[in-house]
Order: C-alpha cells, then structure tokens, then sequence
C-alpha cells in the first residue's frame, strides 16, 4: 500500500513537474510555482485558491498547468489547515473562538442570521491574517530548498 501511494505520487505530481523542466521551463520558475501553488494552495477560504493562483500565474507570467497542479495537489493541506488557520487568527486578535460544530452554527443562523454571518466573516478575515503569517515564511523556504534540486536536475540532464 505504501509503495502504491509512493508510485502515485510519483507519478502525477513529480514526474509532471520535472517534465516541465525537459519542456524548457526554468529551475526558479518551477520553484516558484511550486511556492506559490502551495502557499495560495491553503488560503483559508474554500473554493478561492484556483482563483489565486490562475491570477498570480498571469500576474507573474508563470506556467499556469503546473501552479495549479501544485494548488490541487495542496487542497488536503487546505482542508487541513483550515481551522487551525481560524484558531490562530482568533489567539492573534485575542477573539473568543467561535463554535465550529454545525449545529450550533444552524442554532446561530436561526437566532440571529446577519449577526452569526458577520461573525463568521471577520472570523475568516482573521484566519487570511494567520495564514499571512504562514504563507511568506513557508513560502520562501519552499523556493530556496528546491530550487537546487531542481537545478542540480537540469544539470545532470543536461550532461547526458
């Protein structure tokens, strides 16, 4: 199982990308993909990150298929860092965390709709200002790790 999900990977996410570098694409230019993909990738707001990186792609002129293929490969992480992206922000602002559980979010809606709405959008907001903590650091450390990888990749295909 573990050799399936190895293979997997392989597959179709690094074989893609280093066929981007046999296409002509450069080492700092994948990497750069590769942070961005990843860091737009956990934006805590679902459903906005294709948006985000399609728009940086054109805004840096940066190769749209593989942006995205590290954005859809990064959804889990999304999902994954969602809540403690909502956590954080509450500690940031000194909130007092809001209830996650569903039916206590139906309870406030009928209580109060536009009130549990505003609520829950500056929740969010507070989350975007985590995540800002986040994003630039690991993003930064994603270029500067993998683009000698990538580079030394180049290199070696070059020599053959």
């Amino acid at each position: 199982m573990k050799n399936k999900i190895k293979q997997f990977f392989y597959r179709t996410v690094v074989q893609p990308l280093l066929n981007f570098l046999k296409q002509g694409l450069t080492p700092e230019k994948l990497t750069l993909c590769i942070a961005l993909g990843v860091t737009l990738g956990t934006f805590p707001v679902l459903g906005s990150t294709t948006l985000l990186c399609t728009a940086v792609a054109f805004a840096l002129r940066l190769n749209m298929p593989a942006i995205l293929l590290v954005n859809y490969f990064a959804y889990p992480l999304q999902l994954l860092l969602f809540i403690p992206f909502i956590r954080a922000g509450e500690y940031l602002f000194h909130q007092t965390p809001v209830p996650l559980d569903l039916a206590q979010i139906f309870s406030m809606l009928q209580t109060d709709m536009f009130g549990t709405i505003k609520s829950l959008w500056w929740t969010n907001m507070r989350a975007i200002v985590a995540w800002f903590f986040f994003a630039l650091p690991t993003g930064i450390a994603l270029f500067y790790t993998l683009t000698p990888v990538f580079s030394r990749f180049v290199a070696n295909n070059e020599n053959k």
